[in-house]
């Protein structure tokens, strides 16, 4: 089932009139509205500490629950990027990002509630302020560091984050 089947009315207007006005949009018959379905910001942090260890987050909710992960989410409404990431690392793990860097996107889909959401998985190479601090928070239910050299894309239950990890892993390496 395509997501628009689930918007039944008008946001503008309420009217029952909302019909498909092609694969990306409806349109009210009545107050001539057209909703675009977008995908949602999503951001993604690769933390590297001075042992060349990645901070991975072990998932405390689903989907995927129990799988690695890395810290990142959903971007709250006029946040840049880079503040997004710097909110979603601080909330998870309770480390300060002092620096972002934009690396790469990757499509994806996050089932939330029940519903499917497709997003843009923005993915940034971060510097914090000091890694001793590292707490599990929010929805992680664990924070460690692994050694570059052991990272398994296939341990990362969600599958922009294994397919972003399989990037990372491999142009980092190139740069070896």
């Amino acid at each position: 089932m395509h997501p628009l089947a689930l918007f039944k009315y008008c946001p503008k207007c309420g009217s029952a009139h909302f019909l498909e006005n092609n694969e990306k949009s409806k349109r009210c018959s009545d107050c001539g509205f057209v909703y675009y379905f977008n995908p949602s910001a999503a951001t993604v942090a690769f933390i590297l500490n001075q042992k060349e260890e990645l901070l991975v987050c072990r998932r405390g909710k689903e989907p995927a629950k129990g799988t690695f992960d890395l810290s990142g989410g959903f971007l709250d409404m006029y946040e840049t990027g880079e503040q997004g990431i710097a909110r979603e690392v601080l909330e998870e793990t309770g480390l300060e990002v002092t620096e972002t860097n934009y690396l790469f996107s990757i499509p994806n889909t996050y089932l939330y509630s029940g519903f499917l959401v497709h997003t843009l998985d923005q993915f940034f190479l971060c510097k914090v302020k000091d890694d001793s601090n590292l707490r599990a928070m929010d929805d992680v239910s664990e924070s460690f560091w692994i050694p570059l050299q052991q990272v398994n894309p296939e341990d990362f239950g969600l599958n922009s984050i294994r397919e972003g990890v399989k990037l990372f892993l491999k142009s980092y390496r190139s740069k070896l």
